[in-house]
């Protein structure tokens, strides 16, 4: 099968060198995804391990249709049974660019009807999610439809176990693309000052531990028809065996704000990893810092994000006098969105790659 792995907007390169790791050739690297091939065993993998993927969906037609007859005359040709059954709920996710055919929910109410699914017009990720039905996406562009079947379900940033947010809390997705576009090993310390949530320490101790992302929910591909739920079951059970019992080293969050706390420890309960971190409420200025030296990997506030840069300056030129003096040895990797604060840390930064947070461009820059 053909199968288009979606993520975040300048993860595209991080992503095809985990498909690599979980033995799947990654084909073409595109804006917001990398193709790959491969059969139920890859997509079952993909969205398992998967740490920074929002999504799995698999072609499954494609087919030029500039009127509705044309569509609706091809369109029973693509096999819907092997995604659902006949009156199951399924929602359409339609986009028409340049084409003939150009009315989405038109598009979407006829294929709803040739597929024999009780079809509703899925908007986007955000606002539909959490609807019931399996989503069909299907674009329309040039004249050209091209139909993909959803594997996921929720987007797979959702892993389960995050029910507690702080302010302006950061996707697990991203959070692991940070560590990712690290240098960072399980054998070094991981701190993070700001840990708000408790997200990056929770995906570096599931990293550490060898937890894969996925195990703690469910996918749209376990409602297909002729899904072998047997074989679905031996790889779970092996992805609960290949995790290992603790962390190789100290993974440290802390926080100021004791809400962000309260939140970053039940968290990490529910991730079933709270002994692998010391979550503790502190300022920056007396976060610890365990040897030998790790890697400091953090969000930390940016003015376009909680307020005015301004009062911020004092924050980040903080930081980074902390990592000199206090945490000798230590590397550091933020994501910002402004140059002018990076400057405050006066630490020599790298770009590892640019994305959006919230909606907001910020870029990972590594010191």
């Amino acid at each position: 099968m053909e199968i288009f792995v979606m993520t975040a907007p300048g993860i595209e390169g991080l992503l095809a060198r985990e498909i690599t790791t979980l033995g799947i050739k990654p084909g073409e690297i595109v804006n917001g995804g990398v193709t790959a091939k491969g059969g139920h065993d890859a997509i079952h993998r993909l969205n398992l391990h998967s740490r920074l993927a929002n999504r799995v969906i698999v072609r499954i037609a494609e087919f030029h249709a500039s009127s509705f007859h044309e569509l609706e005359r091809r369109a029973k040709k693509v096999e819907w049974s092997r995604f659902i059954s006949s009156g199951d709920p399924a929602r359409f996710r339609v986009t028409c660019r340049k084409s003939k055919l150009y009315h989405s929910d038109a598009v979407a109410e006829r294929l709803g009807r040739i597929s024999g699914a009780t079809a509703t017009v899925g908007k986007d990720d955000e606002s539909d999610e959490s609807a019931e039905g399996q989503l069909f996406v299907v674009r329309i562009a040039h004249d050209i439809c091209t139909i993909s079947a959803d594997s996921s379900g929720e987007l797979l940033h959702r892993r389960g176990y995050r029910k507690a947010v702080a302010k302006a809390p950061l996707r697990e997705t991203l959070a692991a693309a940070m560590i990712a576009g690290t240098e960072w090993d399980p054998s070094m310390p991981l701190v993070d000052p700001m840990c708000g949530a408790g997200t990056i320490a929770i995906e570096g101790a599931m990293i550490a531990r060898n937890i894969a992302p996925g195990l703690g929910r469910s996918f749209a591909f376990e409602s297909w028809p002729g899904h072998d739920g047997q074989s679905w079951k031996l790889k779970i059970d092996e992805a609960r065996e290949r995790a290992l019992p603790r962390a190789p080293s100290p993974i440290i969050a802390s926080d100021r704000d004791a809400g962000a706390v309260a939140a970053a420890i039940a968290n990490a309960e529910r991730a079933g990893v709270s002994a692998d971190i010391e979550i503790s409420e502190r300022a920056v200025s007396d976060a610890k810092y365990p040897q030998p030296p790790g890697w400091i990997i953090t969000n930390p506030p940016y003015g376009v994000r909680v307020g005015e840069s301004a009062p911020l300056r004092n924050l980040y030129a903080q930081l980074g006098r902390i990592v000199r003096e206090a945490a000798p040895g230590y590397r550091i990797a933020l994501l910002s969105a402004e140059k002018g604060l990076e400057s405050q840390l006066k630490i020599d930064l790298e770009e590892s790659f640019r994305t959006t947070n919230g909606g907001i461009p910020v870029r990972l820059v590594v010191g």
